[in-house]
């Protein structure tokens, strides 16, 4: 999936979500799609790994095992692999690895970023563990983060990749800051290096690049640092990226509207978890952006049918167009058993095929109005 950048889309400025979103988001519509209307599905991230891929960790960080670095990379390949394709295997117009190379959201990013170091777990809710790191000096850029990951993914895969990032905001808010003034100078250097590493991202091909800040909607009036976190990330990125952010849990109302200036193509939203009690957080103002709604419940250890999810996708299209809907899990599935997130996403790939069929032929109203395939 990797490609050469044109010079001129280089130097584009990002327009944020003025420019045609759906545009943008039609590059991932498969050539051989059959409707003529399209709901893009895709996963949030993470999946779950095959029990040897933390068998294979345990050995590596076992000082009296014989098993380097070359073999957990090998192991990885392999999950890898294996996940990119069960992903195609469900039918997802875009594909994650499940994030089989990564642990946690915070602590991955943060061995990887300079001015982070760790001291321990910390213990975070019953008996849950986060090693939740330090930051002990200026944060600095040193080697890329997901470059390989992509790079690796794209040529397993025969379906564009989705490129997940743990956002600034919650790199700073999950951390111990022991070097910062204040969090908001933290996250906003933090934004500084996430635009260096979706730079390098996108020079290696990647088209769909999804920002995640799980802390955005628990902090009120914080929406304004995530803001100006994002404007520093989207900085000089072409017009072609697509730029989503995933925000899970918390109140929607404390960041909505505030959430439609900010500069990404579309908003990935937990609302199933919650029997989308927070829908009509977003029918006052219209929804601008693109939605990514999560239409299987990422909680639930069931496997919900076909016509549970379609009516969860009705209720994504009481607040946009078809045009401008992705339906994917409520949020990341590596908690889950291994078949039973199979299951939730070959129903949910199966649950948009059959809408899009019935907004072809105008069974289907949207809103008021009856949506056919002429319109």
């Amino acid at each position: 999936m990797s490609g050469e950048i044109p010079e001129e889309s280089r130097d584009a400025e990002r327009e944020g979500t003025s420019r045609e979103q759906s545009d943008v988001r039609d590059q991932f519509r498969p050539a051989d799609h059959d409707n003529e209307h399209f709901i893009l599905t895709t996963v949030v991230g993470s999946y779950p790994k095959p029990k040897w891929v933390d068998r294979v960790r345990d050995l590596y960080e076992d000082d009296e095992a014989d098993f380097d670095e070359k073999a957990l990379q090998e192991a990885q390949d392999d999950a890898s692999r294996l996940v990119t394709r069960e992903h195609e295997r469900a039918g997802l117009d875009v594909v994650v690895d499940g994030e089989m190379r990564r642990n946690e959201m915070v602590e991955f990013f943060a061995h990887r970023i300079e001015g982070y170091e760790f001291n321990g777990p910390v213990k975070v809710w019953g008996h849950n563990y986060f090693d939740k790191p330090s930051v002990v000096s200026e944060v600095e850029y040193d080697e890329t983060w997901l470059v390989d990951e992509y790079e690796f993914t794209s040529e397993v895969a025969e379906r564009p990749v989705k490129v997940p990032i743990t956002g600034p905001y919650t790199l700073a808010s999950w951390s111990f800051n022991e070097a910062y003034d204040d969090e908001e100078s933290l996250a906003y250097d933090l934004a500084d290096l996430v635009n260096e590493e979706i730079e390098k991202l996108v020079d290696a091909g990647a088209r769909y690049i999804q920002i995640d800040e799980p802390a955005l909607a628990t902090t009120p009036d914080d929406h304004a640092i995530v803001g100006e976190c994002l404007e520093r990330i989207a900085d000089g990125i072409p017009d072609d990226v697509y730029l989503g952010l995933h925000v899970c849990y918390g109140d929607y109302s404390r960041i909505y509207p505030e959430i439609l200036e900010f500069p990404v193509d579309e908003f990935d939203l937990e609302l199933a978890n919650g029997d989308y009690d927070q829908l009509d957080v977003f029918r006052d103002p219209e929804f601008a952006a693109n939605l990514a709604l999560g239409v299987t419940d990422a909680h639930d250890a069931s496997v919900e049918s076909v016509e549970e999810i379609k009516a969860n996708i009705r209720k994504g299209l009481e607040i946009v167009p078809p045009e401008r809907l992705t339906v994917s899990p409520d949020c990341g599935l590596k908690l889950l058993p291994r078949e039973v997130a199979y299951g939730k996403m070959a129903n949910m790939v199966r649950a948009a095929r059959e809408v899009e069929a019935e907004l072809d032929s105008g069974e289907l109203e949207v809103g008021r109005e009856v949506v056919s395939a002429d319109d």
